[in-house]
């Protein structure tokens, strides 16, 4: 299967996307990102931004990634067969394993990990393995919001 790459993404020249990927509109794929769609789908909303050297995967028959709209993922994080909602960012070097679910309007800090089959209410989540530490807010995600929004303006660098 080939990746489905929808309009006006940006895709850094050694990105690696293949198999059963599909990126939403305005999204885009930042340097040494890896999004390996082989033994599960992965689908990246509209607006989102995979920062450089992220790997995006899953395990076979057991689950699937789904990133929403507006999300940024952090440099050297990984989200491996997880669902996460929109107006979401997983910190730097985060890590979110199989099955977790990240509710919209919620912050994965740096460096933390979600656990498998970990289901998330919104707020910031820091730690290892990762706990909430603050309640969720109209303020937070709008700050989520717009820090995808600068990556947007980021990939017109590169045009």
């Amino acid at each position: 299967m080939q990746p489905q790459i929808a309009e006006n993404v940006f895709l850094a020249e050694n990105a690696t996307v293949l198999g059963d990927v599909r990126i939403g509109k305005d999204s885009s794929i930042w340097y040494g990102a890896i999004l390996r769609g082989d033994v599960g789908s992965i689908t990246i909303g509209e607006r989102s931004n995979i920062q450089d050297g992220v790997v995006i995967h899953a395990t076979q028959g057991e689950s699937v990634t789904i990133i929403g709209n507006d999300v940024s993922v952090g440099h050297n994080a990984v989200v491996h067969g997880a669902k996460i909602g929109n107006d979401v960012l997983i910190g730097m070097g985060a890590v979110v394993m199989d099955n977790a679910i990240v509710p919209d309007g919620t912050v994965v800090a740096a460096g933390a990990v979600v656990l498998a089959n970990s289901v998330l209410e919104p707020g910031i989540y820091a730690g290892v393995p990762a706990k909430k530490v603050k309640t969720g807010s109209d303020q937070i995600t709008k700050m989520i919001h717009e820090n995808a929004g600068h990556y947007q303006t980021y990939t017109t660098w590169y045009e």
